[in-house]
């Protein structure tokens, strides 16, 4: 699945899938999300990317319960470190995830040199099988795809979305609150607010995103607007809320592109989160006010798994600069502006932000692009 034109300048996909039945399933969300895992360990070995970020940890958690109660195979966490960039180290949340849940086997890879970038190695010759996808990350995922091997593949894709907040929560917040401070007023009066008040709130703000550093004006308002309109849809009841991400083509893309890119390598891939079984469970076990924000849907799914202390992290790493290393800059300085569309692209703006200290996944696409144009030349 390719992204058009304005996707690609954008790294965004916009829009939704028709309206699919919903799956009406009484299943609680743990034992939806057991049923999604359950082919994963019994066709294995089963491997879960693993962060120790909140999405990826709950995944492998679930998974390892679950192989516990079956006697099944244990899952493999699987970790990309990068040694040379303190800001990606997450060692200490990874190893206190690990503990708790008493696993042995742990795959942890090393990426020096920009073996993991956009323009690495591995993703170069993705790049050249596959052509321009989105998200870009998928072509630099080959990295780990061939040193893992055959078997099954979880990630915590989309938790972010399905487990994060929901429209409706800093109205109840509210609710509850004796003395609302500003912020909670200020989140409560948007999220009341009638769809198009909330569309140009969003557009505003997309309009000083990453984006903006080398969009063209016409184009970044184009792309406020499209990403405004698939934003500002999201229902005030929790449950709708909630579904509403499984009609996302940003997800659908996201999903259907991991599975064949994966399959390429005998790799059998899978988005437990983003399943559409265990959104409706969740969205049925939440019901119309949801679980009260983040940690507390967190918490209500996972406490049987995961450390308090995890269950409530708000931090993540960056990784930045694992994607754009000295293989990006190297191109961006003999690169001649060809191979993206200029009337929606800066291109001097956008060799500036390849080559900043503060690189952005966001121009990805945009680089495989230009890359692809030059003839995919050796760096």
């Amino acid at each position: 699945m390719r992204p058009g034109p304005l996707e690609a300048a954008a790294c965004w996909v916009y829009g939704s899938l028709p309206d699919a039945p919903h799956p009406g399933s009484r299943s609680s969300p743990r034992r939806a999300l057991d049923d999604v895992i359950r082919p994963a360990l019994t066709n294995g070995p089963c491997f879960v990317t693993f962060s120790g970020g909140r999405d990826s940890s709950a995944v492998l958690a679930a998974a390892t319960a679950l192989a516990r109660r079956e006697d099944l195979p244990l899952p493999i966490p699987v970790t990309k470190v990068y040694p040379d960039l303190p800001e990606a180290d997450e060692e200490s949340w990874q190893r206190m995830v690990i503990e708790h849940l008493g696993l042995a086997d742990w795959v942890r890879l090393e990426f020096r040199n920009g073996e993991a970038e956009l323009l690495g190695d591995a993703a170069r010759a993705a790049v050249r099988r596959h052509g321009v996808l989105w998200p870009p990350a998928m072509q630099a995922a080959e990295a780990v795809y061939t040193r893992i091997g055959a078997g099954s593949l979880l990630t915590g894709e989309g938790g972010d979305a399905v487990l994060g907040p929901r429209r409706i929560d800093p109205l109840l917040a509210l609710g509850r609150s004796r003395r609302p401070h500003r912020r909670l007023l200020s989140a409560a009066a948007v999220a009341a607010s009638p769809r198009p008040v909330r569309r140009r709130i969003v557009e505003r703000a997309v309009s000083e995103s990453h984006q903006s550093r080398w969009l063209r004006p016409e184009a970044l308002a184009r792309h406020a607007r499209l990403y405004a309109d698939d934003t500002a849809a999201e229902r005030l009841r929790a449950d709708l809320g909630a579904w509403s991400y499984t009609r996302l083509r940003a997800f659908a893309t996201v999903t259907h592109n991991r599975v064949a890119s994966a399959a390429e390598h005998g790799i059998r891939a899978s988005d437990p989160l983003l399943d559409p079984g265990f959104v409706a469970a969740l969205a049925r076990e939440g019901g119309r006010r949801g679980f009260g924000g983040r940690t507390a849907t967190m918490t209500a799914l996972f406490a049987d798994v995961l450390p308090p202390a995890l269950l409530a992290r708000g931090t993540k790493a960056s990784f930045g600069r694992a994607h754009n290393g000295e293989g990006t800059r190297a191109f961006a300085r003999e690169w001649d502006g060809t191979g993206v569309d200029h009337a929606l692209v800066d291109a001097d703006r956008l060799r500036a932000v390849w080559l900043s200290d503060q690189p952005t996944m966001a121009a990805g696409v945009l680089l495989h692009q230009a890359w692809l144009a030059a003839g995919g030349p050796e760096l």
